[in-house]
């Protein structure tokens, strides 16, 4: 079995690189509207490529923002399901001045692939893709029920993605997600990350006098500097270890509006 991956691999090695570098070049930067036709070819380009390794049920899945390339392999009844969560969408470019090569023309230097979303999460995704197409090249069937989740907002908060899953529960229910937007240890030490923080998002509002004080002896340490009380606030939030001291940021659940009024969502 290694044997025929190997010699897969080494086949069609050429071609993967010449289509992941194909990837490389769609400027899919979801922070810029200018983008917004490069961010819908490069969801069609998953989309092809999922179908192209026979993958099944391979939709676009229109949101409010990018659209999430679904697709799936349900073959294997009564077998666990994975979810394969990856993104499409990259980080702006600039400064291009710092760039050694344009961002958007893969460049190979010292063995290295150089292009914006080569390493976050472009590689990732093709990745993916390719394994599975050397499984089906072959192998008969997969051993597992597989699902693909992909979007295009990663980089700016997934918030229409979270919609999605809330409204389509059923079509993406797994008994466990494989997360490929993580670091490895080094090229032949692969990790396994099984488990990510969470982001609370809040507006705390300092008010102080409503006019200049002078800080000399009338009024100097007697009247706390709003920016003093806020700097003393969020340092109270975390130890001198790092560990966060606050109860409300360590349950396992989001904070209602009850329990923290000024949140403003999480």
């Amino acid at each position: 079995m290694i044997e025929s991956l190997d010699h897969y691999l080494s086949v069609k090695h050429t071609l993967h690189l010449e289509q992941l570098k194909q990837f490389l070049t769609i400027p899919s930067i979801n922070t810029l509207n200018e983008f917004k036709d490069d961010i819908h070819r490069c969801a069609g380009w998953v989309a092809e490529h999922l179908r192209d390794t026979s993958f099944e049920h391979v939709q676009l899945l229109e949101t409010r923002g990018h659209p999430i390339v679904y697709a799936d392999g349900l073959h294997a009844p009564g077998k666990p399901t994975v979810l394969v969560y990856v993104h499409y969408d990259v980080q702006p470019v600039e400064p291009l001045e710092l760039w050694e090569s344009p961002p958007f023309e893969p460049t190979i230097r010292d063995g290295q692939l150089y292009a914006r979303g080569a390493s976050d999460d472009k590689n990732q995704v093709f990745m993916h893709i390719k394994s599975f197409e050397v499984i089906f090249a072959t192998a008969s069937n997969l051993p597992v029920n597989v699902k693909f989740c992909i979007e295009g907002e990663e980089e700016i908060g997934s918030e229409h993605v979270t919609q999605v899953l809330q409204q389509q529960q059923a079509r993406f229910a797994a008994d466990v997600v494989v997360i490929s937007d993580t670091a490895i240890l080094g090229p032949n030490q692969p990790a396994v990350c099984y488990g990510l923080r969470g982001l609370v998002a809040f507006q705390i509002n300092v008010k102080g006098a409503g006019t200049d004080l002078h800080s000399g002896s009338m009024y100097g340490g007697a009247v706390q500097n709003p920016i003093h009380a806020l700097v003393e606030l969020l340092s109270t939030m975390r130890n001198l270890d790092g560990k966060v001291t606050k109860e409300i940021f360590q349950r396992k659940h989001h904070p209602t509006k009850e329990e923290f009024p000024e949140a403003n969502g999480s």
